[in-house]
């Protein structure tokens, strides 16, 4: 009876399976959601694999196939508390099933969440998803989502984008970015940050597609990366102030080319990438202990709690008091509001 109940209120996971599917996609949605960590504090996850003929594998460059086990319909049972996965695909002019179009469309309908990884964008846009929405895909394939769909708003430089409901991501590592923001979104920073361990990832990068896209930074610098001393001192002290003036001159560079060579290792700034961290360690104090605010606004580095609360408003749009009243309500589901990635 106690299996069933757990298994009851896992969160489900629907993945489309079509032809054209890109395998890595495929891979880090079914490694997000498909492995059991429930030793480590991760709550159960019912992750399913949707096509619109589920005795038919579904083939995937590189001779690999993937086997379906629920039909395109399981969709309609889906909640609002559940989710819908489109993976990036390898033709973005390909024609789609019109059964998965459907089946996107009802979900959404009924209110729940659907996001799409890398080119998995088209589909969403195809089924006319994205009309009067933000989005984004891979930088390269930008201008051609923009062009074709003349009704989306592409937003050619950001990791992963949320309008009203529908999430989409850039090309292929940002698929991991939003993959694991859906978690802390349902589950808390926490449960992402374990997930996040255990594939050698980082929980959530900073920064935008630009950093690839418009300045490439020489490998030498890439492969050093002679600042992350720095950051891993700024990470270990988030409750001291920090200035870039006092971060390069740890580094030992002057303030302008220690915050030239930050963004273009980081792609953003000292100041945005600590107000970054600092929100993270202020997620995780509010889901794990019953420090009062302030407390919670010190460790963290904010110095006081107006400051952690407009960056909370800003950034998450929650306040740290609703944030930790939510997580704990359900129980660490659905904490705090869908921030944005900008």
């Amino acid at each position: 009876m106690a299996e069933a109940e757990a298994a009851q209120a896992a969160q489900r996971i629907a993945l489309l399976a079509f032809p054209g599917i890109r395998a890595f996609d495929v891979s880090v949605i079914t490694e997000v959601w498909g492995t059991d960590r429930s030793t480590r504090g991760v709550p159960p996850f019912e992750l399913r694999r949707a096509a619109a003929d589920p005795a038919a594998p579904v083939p995937i460059r590189g001779g690999l196939s993937l086997t379906p086990d629920r039909p395109l319909d399981w969709l309609d049972e889906l909640t609002p508390d559940d989710l819908v996965l489109v993976p990036g695909i390898e033709d973005p002019a390909a024609d789609f099933p019109t059964p998965v179009l459907d089946a996107l469309r009802r979900a959404h309908a009924a209110g729940t969440p659907v996001a799409s990884l890398c080119a998995g964008a088209f589909v969403l846009a195809r089924a006319g998803l994205l009309d009067g929405r933000r989005a984004v895909t891979h930088w390269r394939l930008a201008p051609a989502l923009a062009a074709r769909h003349p009704r989306v708003t592409v937003e050619a430089e950001a990791l992963f984008v949320e309008d009203t409901g529908i999430w989409t991501s850039a090309g292929t590592a940002a698929g991991i970015d939003l993959c694991l923001h859906l978690v802390r979104t349902a589950h808390g920073a926490e449960v992402a940050a374990t997930i996040a361990r255990s594939m050698v990832t980082a929980p959530f990068r900073t920064g935008t597609q630009a950093q690839f896209i418009e300045h490439p930074t020489p490998r030498a610098d890439r492969d050093a990366d002679a600042l992350a001393a720095v950051r891993a001192h700024a990470l270990a002290h988030l409750d001291e102030p920090h200035t870039v003036a006092s971060l390069a001159a740890r580094a030992g560079m002057s303030a302008r080319s220690f915050a030239r060579h930050f963004q273009a290792t980081t792609g953003t700034t000292p100041a945005r990438w600590l107000i970054a961290q600092r929100l993270a360690a202020a997620q995780k104090l509010l889901e794990r202990t019953d420090h009062p605010l302030p407390e919670v606004a010190r460790r963290a580095g904010f110095g006081s709690e107006v400051t952690m609360r407009q960056h909370f408003a800003s950034h998450l749009a929650t306040s740290p008091r609703d944030y930790r009243q939510a997580f704990r309500r359900s129980g660490g589901q659905n904490a705090g509001s869908s921030p944005i990635a900008r």
